[in-house]
């Protein structure tokens, strides 16, 4: 299991061309990848991407490319010598009116406007991808390390829950059978405190036997003790179970309320208050799960 939260960063120089891949992810219900990089090199977009989806099922990841080509050839410097010689006579004219002595330096003439031009040059398109590549499997190692490392911590967590949950079942469980008796007891002490004939034993006992069938839980609790026992599965699987953790942590909800509605005890309620707390911990830890 995995969480959806991980992180990782590689710096690569090969053949004067030096890329840094950095990658943040977090958690999210479908994989969005979100890229930032210079737009001479935004044609490795397609292929990260690509990737990035083969190895990532969900989640939101940014990622950051830096790119710097050091080669001879990166860059073409040229100048513009007709500018250059309209600049000189230019300040030619500027020194014989000021009556200065002084005349432009080659520093100066290169740092006037428009004289010197940089073109980058056209990048290799192969080889820049398979430096991208090259970058992105080591970053995606350090990114699934951690995200292994994190679902390590996130299925303890859960494990936790769900012990807390299966506690809480089974003294639901306990206190089930003893609820009809419970409400014998008070229909009884009710109606002698009321000025009517004492009611026939088994006219009590049928009302006492309709709400035994109204406030029955045996089948939700059994549901509730097999979906906990899905989860523990899910939890030692490989591969992509967030989704079905969150479709149990809903199916559990379901029951822990049901239970709630039906059986009209106190101790019950307060068990499925605390049952209601530990799966809306569960839920927000699944969330993180791929």
């Amino acid at each position: 299991m995995q969480s959806m939260t991980g992180y990782g960063r590689c710096q690569l120089t090969l053949e004067g061309r030096e890329m840094t891949l950095e990658i943040k992810t977090v958690n999210h219900r479908f994989l969005d990848v979100s890229f930032r990089m210079p737009r001479n090199i935004s044609f490795l977009e397609e292929t990260l991407r690509r990737e990035l989806a083969a190895k990532l099922r969900r989640g939101h990841a940014d990622v950051f490319v830096n790119y710097r080509n050091t080669r001879a050839d990166a860059r073409t410097v040229t100048v513009d010598t007709a500018l250059v010689a309209a600049y000189e006579v230019a300040a030619e004219q500027v020194r014989q009116a000021s009556g200065a002595s002084e005349r432009l330096t080659v520093a100066e003439l290169m740092n006037l406007p428009d004289v010197v031009q940089v073109t980058e040059a056209e990048e290799d398109r192969e080889q820049v991808t398979a430096l991208a590549q090259a970058v992105l499997a080591k970053v995606l190692e350090e990114v699934q390390a951690m995200r292994a490392r994190e679902g390590e911590a996130l299925r303890r967590d859960l494990n936790e829950h769900l012990d807390a949950l299966a506690a809480l079942r089974d003294q639901i469980a306990l206190r089930a059978p003893q609820v009809p008796e419970a409400y014998r007891e008070r229909l009884t002490a009710r109606l002698a405190e009321l000025p009517v004939a004492p009611v026939e034993p088994q006219r009590l006992a049928q009302e006492v036997a309709i709400f035994a069938d109204k406030a029955a839980i045996d089948e939700e609790l059994s549901r509730l003790q097999s979906h906990i026992a899905q989860m523990r599965a899910c939890l030692n699987e490989a591969g992509e179970v967030g989704r079905r953790l969150d479709f149990l942590t809903q199916e559990m909800n379901r029951e822990v309320n049901t239970i709630g509605s039906k059986a009209s005890d106190v101790e019950i309620t307060n068990c499925v208050v605390a049952a209601k707390s530990e799966i809306e911990k569960l839920r927000e830890q699944v969330q993180n799960v791929e």
